[in-house]
């Protein structure tokens, strides 16, 4: 009997590292997916706080002429 737990014990190993496996490129492809989505997000702030800079330093300068 033991014979035969310690058997199915490699077994159920050898799957779940299969399994891991999967699970682990699925993680890293849902992590990357978010990592990009923060970059854009991050990228589209700073040009949006370009524009207002640029947008003020032209309003300030209308204001001095």
């Amino acid at each position: 009997m033991k014979v035969f737990l310690t058997y199915k014990n490699q077994s159920f190993r050898k799957n779940m590292s299969k399994n891991n496996e999967a699970n682990r490129k699925k993680n890293k492809k849902q992590i990357d997916q978010k990592k990009r989505k923060i970059q854009n997000a991050e990228a589209e702030r700073k040009a949006r706080l370009k524009q207002i800079r640029e947008d003020f330093k032209a309003k300030e300068a209308d204001n001095k002429l």
